[in-house]
């Protein structure tokens, strides 16, 4: 199999050489990395032109500098890389972030998974952030979830649900198209990711305004957007924080804003969300 690796960056000259490191170093060889380079203003241009410079399997797209937006941002990125590309001539889309590190047997697990299972349409590991020195899991999200920093998409199910859509939460919407495709999503625990730098650190979005524009995007209606807004305040032991989601996401609803996802993906996601919501909290 071919994968093709696209790995969207901006201003990442502290973490990049990291990333593209752990690629050459795979025991898997056959793969492309197009770095997207998204309006860098320090050297991460002079650091793709370095792993170009001695390695044909590494390519570059400059694109203009665009306003930080969670979730799209990073996708429009990545959805100009593959543009670049031949997408027949791969069997694998990856997408990754470019302040990770992989290790050495990523490509190759991934690759024999894909061989042996017709039915696995997306798979990665589970990412570990540095404490203390050591090397912890993040657990941000569940252990059978694909991280967005380290995606691999078999190109037939990529292709069948749409693709990777320029919006927030399109990290959970390809999962829940993915499965109600018949395809599945796998996680293999023992492959551990370093990510290098925190998530969110950049955003200047507020919790409870990117939880109320997460839930809204996402699809979600409003009962379960209450439900969910519920939860989070629970873990933040803020009743006010609940209020400032709703408000987030009902002001998204009076406005109007564009949804990436169409009216029949909508029912899709809710429903995946109630089916979730009975069986972890009503347990029916």
């Amino acid at each position: 199999m071919r994968f093709l690796i696209i790995i969207p960056a901006h201003n990442e000259e502290n973490n990049l050489s990291y990333t593209l490191e752990s690629l050459e170093n795979q025991s898997f060889k056959d793969f492309k990395v197009v770095v997207v380079n998204d309006g860098s203003v320090d050297k991460t241009p002079d650091i793709i032109r370095g792993f170009m410079a001695r390695d044909s399997r590494f390519e570059t797209v400059n694109l203009e500098k665009s306003a930080h937006q969670p979730g799209s941002k990073v996708v429009s990125a990545f959805n100009n890389g593959l543009k670049t590309q031949n997408i027949n001539e791969f069997n694998v889309i990856c997408k990754f972030d470019a302040d990770i590190i992989l290790p050495e047997n990523y490509l190759k697990t991934i690759e024999n998974a894909f061989q042996e299972n017709p039915t696995y349409g997306l798979i990665g590991g589970l990412l570990y952030i540095e404490k203390n020195g050591d090397w912890v899991y993040e657990g941000n999200s569940n252990k059978h979830h694909v991280r967005g920093p380290m995606k691999a998409y078999r190109k037939e199910c990529f292709l069948a649900m749409g693709g990777l859509r320029e919006t927030l939460g399109w990290d959970n919407i390809d999962s829940v198209l993915l499965d109600n495709l018949g395809w599945k999503e796998i996680v293999f625990p023992e492959l551990h990711v370093k990510l290098i730098k925190v998530k969110g650190a950049d955003y200047t979005i507020k919790p409870a305004d990117y939880y109320g524009r997460y839930f809204y995007f996402l699809g979600l209606n409003r009962f379960l957007t209450y439900i969910a807004a519920s939860k989070e305040a629970m873990k933040s032991k803020s009743p006010d924080f609940f209020i400032q989601i709703v408000k987030s996401y009902e002001n998204c609803r009076s406005n109007k804003l564009e949804l990436k996802i169409s009216k029949e993906e909508q029912k899709i996601v809710n429903n995946k969300r109630w089916q979730l919501l009975k069986k972890k909290w009503l347990k029916l």
